[in-house]
């Protein structure tokens, strides 16, 4: 079976687990996990109020895109790059669509 397949699965593990995460953090913030797999976008998304602070952000954004993963945003500490890795997904299936695409041929990653 192509691993390809199983992509929004292994889209949506990794970012249920970042979210949870988050959740878990004391900062008094909800972190949701948003997934529209027809559009083939997926999203973290943190929200609420700590003390007088709103907090309305997307700290992870990848979208699937011609059988590529694109990390659009990513605004973690280790990268979501590593736990696609991780998940057995190549490099040449990654593309880092938040560098741009003239520096993208230097990353080790996909193009486009």
């Amino acid at each position: 079976m192509d691993t390809r397949l199983k992509y929004p699965d292994i889209i949506k593990n990794i970012l249920k687990s970042h979210a949870d995460y988050r959740a878990a953090l004391p900062d008094g913030y909800d972190s949701q996990v948003i997934f529209d797999d027809q559009r083939g976008q997926y999203l973290v998304l943190d929200i609420g109020w700590s003390g007088d602070k709103y907090l309305h952000a997307t700290p992870i954004h990848i979208s699937l895109i011609a059988n590529k993963i694109w990390i659009q945003y990513d605004d973690t500490e280790e990268g979501v790059v590593s736990d696609l890795i991780e998940a057995g997904v190549p490099k040449e299936d990654i593309v880092l669509g938040f560098r741009h695409p003239r520096v993208r041929q230097h990353t080790g990653f996909a193009v486009a």
